[in-house]
């Protein structure tokens, strides 16, 4: 049963830093996070451009429930100018390497794993298809039942594992968000052709068309310095000076 709220982000990066704003968010962020806040990294992944906006990056934190959110956003902005003054340097050279973004809170399935779940499952990918899901009012819910029940063994033929399955909250329940790791090039190659072919995957689509209002798809990479790269939450050890990354 997960428990767990998500903070969702698309990072709109500046010119080249996109590898240095995912050290600087996985490394240098996630460990003081953990501490003070008691909020794990879930992934940072870089958008593969030709799927998607560039450059770009999508952020992922697991919060304990709704009151880790809670005690998260009292941490952060109980202080005048809304920042936490202990980490004044920080978002100063965040904001080197970002310009902004959009962030969106998510609720797990209750079958949706765990961070702490994937790592010790050995779950990653050398790609991750992440899926954003346009449905009806109300229909959030109803639909990520339907990934479980049918959906998912598709993408389980292709050899893709399920990350996480979520609905954002704050809102009429009319979005979801799937993400799937890939082994590797050749997988991913296979599961784009798969939905044009006679395939299992080919009907859940056809379903998924009469059902939904709209969907995207695009294609992620993982930071080095992420927890399932790593296969555990991003430690004080894995710092390293920007300045020493391409």
């Amino acid at each position: 049963m997960n428990d767990k709220i998500y903070i969702h982000e698309f990072i709109r990066i500046r010119g080249r830093g996109r590898a240095k704003y995912m050290q600087h968010m996985t490394a240098n962020w996630s460990p003081i996070a953990q501490q003070e806040r008691r909020q794990k990294c879930f992934g940072v992944f870089g958008v593969v451009g030709s799927t998607g906006r560039w450059p770009e990056v999508v952020n992922l934190w697991e919060e304990e429930g709704w009151p880790g959110l809670a005690r998260n956003f009292a941490h952060e902005t109980q202080h005048p100018g809304m920042q936490d003054p202990s980490l004044r340097e920080w978002w100063k050279t965040a904001a080197e390497f970002r310009e902004g973004g959009l962030d969106r809170i998510l609720v797990p399935a209750p079958w949706s794993p765990t961070s702490d779940e994937l790592v010790a499952a050995g779950t990653r990918g050398d790609f991750y298809a992440h899926e954003l899901v346009t449905l009806e009012p109300g229909r959030a819910e109803p639909f990520l039942d339907e990934v479980r029940a049918r959906g998912r063994a598709a993408y389980e033929a292709l050899g893709l594992r399920l990350v996480g399955a979520f609905h954002t909250a704050m809102g009429d329940r009319s979005e979801s968000l799937l993400l799937w790791a890939i082994p590797d090039h050749a997988h991913w190659a296979a599961f784009e052709a798969a939905e044009y072919a006679e395939s299992e995957l080919a009907q859940w689509r056809a379903w998924c068309r009469n059902e939904t209002v709209g969907w995207q798809r695009i294609l992620l990479v993982e930071a080095p310095t992420s927890t399932l790269h790593l296969g555990r939450q991003p430690a004080e050890s894995d710092r390293r000076p920007l300045d020493e990354i391409a």
